[in-house]
């Protein structure tokens, strides 16, 4: 802000002012240090005592330079301070009123409850998609922490009914459960059901017995990051360049390469058409790793292999050709 900005440079001048003043009356008048101090503050902050020693008339006259410089700059200093003070509220109180409308106007969104290192990590991946999402935490310290990611946040309890419609949560898309206690999740997820039918729900578990009992309140699939973190250790090992293929591929480490989903309308181009003759490998540069349907996952489709309206393509490619893959996927030809 720049009455912040103009507040340090008058608290610099001000320091500036008061070494001045003390050398001055040390060197004009012969007084010791603190003594010079001591006559330098009086006189900034007009408190009106007299003067610590009878003055010359050099040093009358360095004292007159010395109140108007100084006190100028101590109007200055609390005019600034005012300003800034000022400016602070309201960019607070406008900045909670453009994020509550912010909020208000979402829609096929996600909503994230917890703002742990997973709730983070899937705010960070989502945020570089990008995708439309609300963070529910109640710590005001990782609020606070956070609060230059300019992110989307409620303040409350993402087990309360109430913070969740606040979060808009009977048009969102899905709702990620990643607070640290499986028992706060269970009542998130459970909340979060009652409220969305349809909605989208993966819940974070900590303990191995809690993927049950969250699958069993309503949540569509369940992650454990410890489970996760073991395996792809594992896997570090015993299959190294495979794992550094997946990075690769879904973390854009190294290569701008990205595994999208293309879903497939009814009146999307490629619809009726085959892996072949649909030329989305020779024109697009996009390879077609697989085609989920309701029946099951078919890999590594062969070229004659039908899309049908409904499917949902898992594609390869660099991020602009599946955005561009996307966009076509969707139109009607």
């Amino acid at each position: 802000m720049k009455a912040v900005r103009n507040l340090r440079v008058i608290g610099a001048l001000l320091l500036i002012v008061m070494a001045v003043g003390t050398a001055g009356y040390h060197f004009i008048e012969g007084w010791p240090w603190f003594d010079g101090f001591y006559m330098v503050v009086t006189t900034l902050t007009t408190i009106g005592y007299q003067e610590v020693h009878p003055l010359s008339h050099a040093g009358r006259v360095f004292n007159v330079i010395v109140i108007l410089t100084g006190v100028s700059l101590v109007l200055l200093g609390v005019g600034a301070l005012s300003q800034a003070l000022l400016e602070f509220e309201l960019q607070s109180f406008f900045g909670r009123r453009r994020m509550e409308r912010d909020i208000g106007r979402l829609d096929d969104h996600y909503i994230i409850c917890g703002m742990g290192r997973v709730g983070r990590s899937v705010a960070r991946e989502l945020a570089r998609k990008p995708a439309p999402f609300v963070i529910i935490e109640s710590a005001e310290a990782k609020l606070q922490r956070y609060s230059g990611e300019d992110w989307l946040v409620v303040t409350g309890d993402a087990t309360q009914e109430q913070v969740l419609r606040i979060a808009q949560i009977e048009r969102a898309r899905g709702l990620i459960a990643a607070t640290t206690t499986d028992a706060t999740n269970l009542y998130i997820v459970l909340t979060a059901r009652g409220l969305n039918p349809h909605l989208k729900i993966i819940a974070r578990a900590s303990e191995d017995g809690a993927e049950k009992h969250l699958l069993t309140a309503g949540a569509d699939s369940v992650v454990s990051p410890y489970s996760f973190a073991g395996q792809r250790i594992a896997q570090s090992l015993l299959r190294p360049h495979v794992v550094s293929f997946l990075d690769t591929a879904t973390t854009h480490l190294g290569m701008d390469l990205e595994i999208g989903e293309i879903h497939i309308t009814a009146r999307s181009v490629f619809a009726g058409t085959t892996i072949e003759s649909s030329r989305i490998r020779q024109d697009r540069g996009v390879i077609i790793l697989a085609i989920k349907r309701q029946a099951g996952m078919r890999f590594n489709p062969a070229p004659d292999e039908r899309i049908e309206p409904g499917d949902c393509l898992i594609a390869m490619g660099e991020p602009s050709q599946l955005r561009q893959l996307e966009q076509t996927a969707g139109s009607r030809s």
